[in-house]
């Protein structure tokens, strides 16, 4: 019997700008949607464990997704216990979203020294697999990765349920599909915006990436993608920012997730800008794209 999966659209979402009720809100309309997963990140705020824990309890059919764990942020075993009580918890439908995160927020931030990321990845899964574990036996839903570049997305075929790409174009779902071959899960991440006016859209998508366009991975990956440096330069080219954020009508930024579905994706789980630039999400645009 196949293992089961979440459907094909799912929502990235911060939540440390919102209550734990209004959390919960969000999560109960995302399943009276349809959606497939809400996936929350682990970075500098509330832990994504007990988002998802908090969660749990009010949603029958969505999956809970971390999008994603740092490996560095807990050892294998714990991150083996975490996995299987929220699994528990969620009744199997839990995605553990696990990635080596980024040099400049794991030997800056956390003072951590930062490995060789597939070589970690790889020794780091492995302990994981073998790590003891005394609860009850349930079902641990899947364990994808936030892979970019080709050794880490082969590491996510070959060790894991498939890859969970961050910051990338359709361009890039199609070589990852061609990497991981037809049968591991691929979920890329991808921002949508509603605005029509091209000069806001791109100021306001600006401001979204501007932390990202600072870290060396993303930077790497979409210069193996064929942008170059200029492209980087005051906030990004035109070009770049199109690339990353879709931006317009609901029919435009249909057509953004349609592109990934025919570059491979199974699953796209969209992140909904907010048009004032603020962390968080917009819940117009989630109701506009709904799977209906």
């Amino acid at each position: 019997m196949a293992q089961a999966r979440p459907g094909r659209l799912g929502l990235w979402s911060w939540l440390d700008s919102v209550s734990y009720e209004e959390a919960i809100a969000l999560a109960q309309e995302l399943d009276r949607l349809g959606y497939g997963a809400l996936w929350v990140p682990e970075a500098v705020g509330r832990d994504p464990f007990v988002n998802l824990a908090t969660l749990a309890p009010h949603v029958d059919r969505l999956w809970l997704a971390t999008g994603i764990a740092n490996i560095y942020a807990r050892d294998p075993m714990a991150m083996n216990s975490a996995r299987r009580a929220l699994a528990e918890r969620c009744q199997g439908r839990l995605v553990l979203g696990l990635g080596v995160s980024h040099r400049e927020l794991v030997t800056d931030l956390r003072k951590h020294d930062y490995g060789r990321p597939v070589a970690t990845m790889r020794a780091y899964l492995q302990a994981m697999d073998e790590a003891f574990y005394a609860g009850p036996e349930a079902p641990a839903g899947l364990r994808v990765l936030a892979a970019l570049r080709p050794r880490m997305m082969a590491t996510a075929g070959e060790c894991s349920d498939g890859a969970h790409p961050y910051f990338v174009t359709p361009e890039h779902t199609a070589r990852a599909r061609e990497i991981l071959g037809p049968g591991p899960w691929l979920a890329p991440e991808q921002k949508v915006l509603r605005i029509r006016e091209a000069t806001e859209a791109r100021r306001v998508a600006r401001q979204h990436m501007e932390a990202y366009l600072g870290l060396h991975n993303y930077r790497a990956n979409l210069l193996n993608l064929g942008f170059v440096e200029e492209d980087f330069e005051q906030g990004g080219s035109d070009r770049l920012v199109d690339a990353i954020v879709a931006w317009g009508d609901d029919a435009a930024l249909q057509r953004r997730i349609e592109a990934h579905w025919a570059a491979g994706a199974d699953h796209v789980a969209i992140q909904a800008l907010r048009s004032d630039g603020r962390q968080g999400f917009d819940l117009d645009t989630i109701r506009a794209l709904a799977p209906g």
